[in-house]
């Protein structure tokens, strides 16, 4: 049983008014291949985290005072497991999502889950999350080479959560690595639970450090010409007073010292000295070489080709978060293992440990028995080259793969990439000229089409950079390049843009619609984080669908003054058209988390509405425990159902899919300085 907090609920049910009435199990997704990338990573969310986040405790003090302590649509009107179980779900189905559009919206919505499931609130922490694909979309242009790393890190997860579900050898040495017993039940639902907290730290957050990394580039590629080699005779970007983002204040350096018997000044020392303990004796390395390496990458980025390592910014803005926003009195070794893993994926293990390009020094690659969480983002990171933003000038014209299929199956991985079939000439033509290396006695470098040519060509640079990287001896490669038909339909791109993402800000303020204008902004966030998980993502997902609602009608938004007319109120022609699909989106998404159609919860007996204000807020608890709601449709789900089913509904019923619509109005001005204009 997948949700054991929702069928305890419903046997709860079923004994208070004698017949089944949910909750309904949530339905598990099944592919054609159960061990493609979708399937096998939604089957360990839905599977193997039975019981995530429960507490004990909370159980005990509900049986006590005879209340329940979970929220939903407001505090107290379900259990807690039963919450807990509930934020699984949307960590599921933002998941799945994401994997079939891959746009930053949905991989935005799975941030949100994480953050609110294991760090903090999502307003703590959205600027470290945001500033990531703010930089991005804005400065990235101004680089040679640069593709997405928001949408990607969320691809670095799910491949991440689809091995540790289909890869028992890996599965076996995280299991060991963190004390584990392999034969016991309840001790692997325990490993899936703590690897997808830590494993989740460290994919979603391996990349933050990227906006430190950016204008070293921008300033490298204004002086970039053909041919000169990096950095000589331009000027270059180095970062001093680390100290002001790494030092550990004495709370932490407490902690530390219990935690490790050792005191440490600042948190990039505390990682060499845990990489050095995980790593040295492998690799013949002493702790105050890789002091020197990782103190040296900010400040002198000379003595590495002229590179700067995002890694080290992204392990210690992610240390800064973590301390401010749990405490450090509350940091783990786990932590720490996150945080080091991030450290190690970019270049500092692939060239200050194991030196994988240089034959002379080469050592061997990383196993996963010696850091678990180090070997599958690095695995991952590589694995994960398809379907992200090109925004650099010289990215944008390469041809790099735009979707992929994976088969997790025997404990090995089988991927083909896929490359847009309208580049086909490109291809024919590298292939023209690789059989002319070829037959010519391969003389000179060979040519080449990144990352084309890194699966095509006999070297298979691609996979075996991944074999000289981590031991691939655990899940074996087979790395195929191939085209197709480009798909741009799934992306869901629509004319409106905006340069920030502000859907958290943009969400709080649609909740608030209806409060006071002298509301303030504090005040406004206070109520939308009242609200559960699954209800704060509704809202989300309604601000997301916007772009969706202004195409229908021929409309968009943006920010820039552009010579159309603005749109200033909805008429009513309009309103027909978006309001059904307001009303389809909200159906849509309460079937795929489990409710029903059903107005019972108005008519059962109660014996009381205690702990409720009256008998309306107790049936409105009963509608959350029993997670049936009258406005929903039985049956499937087609659009002609759907508009037919929205306009026999009240009309006190279908305001609730227009009216926020010219509320969108102002907020948009109000907190983007968005305008909507009309196409025609």
């Amino acid at each position: 049983m997948a949700y054991t907090a929702l069928e305890q609920m419903r046997r709860v049910n079923a004994a208070r008014f004698g017949e089944d009435l949910g909750p309904a199990q949530p339905a598990l997704y099944h592919g054609e291949n159960e061990n493609d990338l979708k399937s096998s990573a939604l089957r360990f969310l839905h599977e193997r985290c039975e019981g995530l986040l429960f507490s004990k405790e909370m159980e005990e003090a509900e049986a006590k005072a005879d209340i329940f302590l979970g929220k939903s649509l407001r505090a107290n009107q379900i259990p807690y497991n039963m919450q807990m179980d509930i934020n699984r779900l949307c960590l599921e189905k933002s998941l799945e999502a994401f994997i079939d559009s891959g746009v930053a919206d949905d991989a935005y919505t799975v941030y949100y889950c994480y953050l609110e499931m294991f760090l903090t609130r999502y307003g703590n922490s959205k600027k470290m999350v945001e500033l990531l694909s703010e930089y991005e979309s804005n400065g990235s242009s101004l680089l040679m080479k640069h593709r997405d790393h928001y949408s990607h890190s969320v691809y670095v997860f799910t491949l991440g959560l689809a091995i540790y579900e289909t890869n028992v050898h890996f599965r076996e040495s995280f299991k060991r690595y963190y004390g584990f017993d392999p034969q016991d039940a309840e001790q692997d639902r325990k490993a899936s639970n703590l690897f997808l907290e830590y494993w989740g730290l460290t994919a979603l957050f391996h990349d933050i450090g990227y906006p430190f990394e950016l204008p070293f580039e921008q300033v490298l590629s204004y002086f970039e010409v053909e041919h000169q080699e990096r950095g000589k005779g331009s000027l270059y970007l180095a970062y001093h007073s680390t100290e002001s983002l790494t030092a550990l204040d004495e709370t932490a350096a407490a902690r530390f010292e219990s935690i490790y018997g050792r005191r440490f000044d600042t948190v990039t020392d505390l990682l060499a000295f845990d990489i050095t303990e995980k790593l040295g004796g492998e690799y013949g390395f002493d702790e105050p070489y890789m002091a020197d390496v990782v103190r040296s990458k900010p400040v002198h980025p000379e003595r590495f080709g002229y590179f700067m390592d995002h890694a080290v910014f992204s392990a210690a803005r992610l240390y800064k978060e973590l301390a401010e926003e749990i405490g450090p009195e509350r940091l783990t070794r786990f932590h720490v293992d996150a945080l080091s893993a991030i450290l190690l994926h970019n270049s500092l293990f692939k060239f200050s440990i194991s030196f994988y390009k240089d034959k002379a020094r080469r050592k061997q690659p990383l196993k996963a028995d010696l850091h678990p969480l180090a070997y599958l983002l690095m695995i991952c990171d590589e694995l994960q080259c398809w379907d992200r933003t090109a925004y650099g000038r010289n990215s944008r014209t390469e041809l790099q793969p735009m979707a992929v299929t994976f088969d997790f199956s025997g404990n090995a991985i089988s991927a083909v990439y896929y490359y847009d079939r309208e580049e086909q000439e490109k291809i024919d033509l590298f292939k023209a000229e690789y059989r002319r290396w070829e037959e010519g006695g391969e003389q000179g470098k060979p040519p080449r089409l990144k990352a084309y040519s890194d699966m095509a060509e006999k070297e298979q640079r691609f996979t075996t950079d991944i074999e000289k990287i981590v031991d691939t001896s655990i899940m074996p490669l087979s790395i195929v390049p191939d085209t197709c038909a480009a798909d741009r339909s799934r992306k869901h791109t629509y004319l409106s843009s905006s340069n920030f993402l502000h859907l958290y800000d943009f969400a709080v303020a649609i909740h608030g619609r209806n409060e006071p204008p002298e509301t303030t902004p504090e005040e406004l966030e206070r109520k939308f984080q009242s609200l559960s998980l699954e209800y704060q993502l509704s809202v989300i997902n309604r601000a997301k669908s916007f772009s969706r609602d202004l195409d229908a009608i021929g409309c968009f938004f943006t920010d820039r003054p552009v010579d159309y007319e603005m749109v200033t109120a909805f008429k009513p022609e309009q309103v027909a058209v978006f309001a059904p699909m307001e009303h389809e989106r909200w159906l849509r998404e309460h079937s795929s988390m489990g409710w029903q159609a059903g107005d019972i919860y108005e008519s059962v007996p109660l014996k009381s509405s205690a702990p409720f204000e009256n008998e309306k807020m107790a049936r409105r608890a009963i509608r959350e425990q029993m997670r049936r709601h009258k406005l929903m449709l039985s049956g499937e789900l087609t659009p002609e159902r759907i508009r037919a089913h929205y306009f026999s509904l009240h009309e006190e019923d279908r305001e609730k899919d227009w009216k926020p619509f010219n509320s969108m109005l102002y907020l948009l001005k109000k907190f983007d300085g968005l305008r909507i204009y009309k196409l025609s």
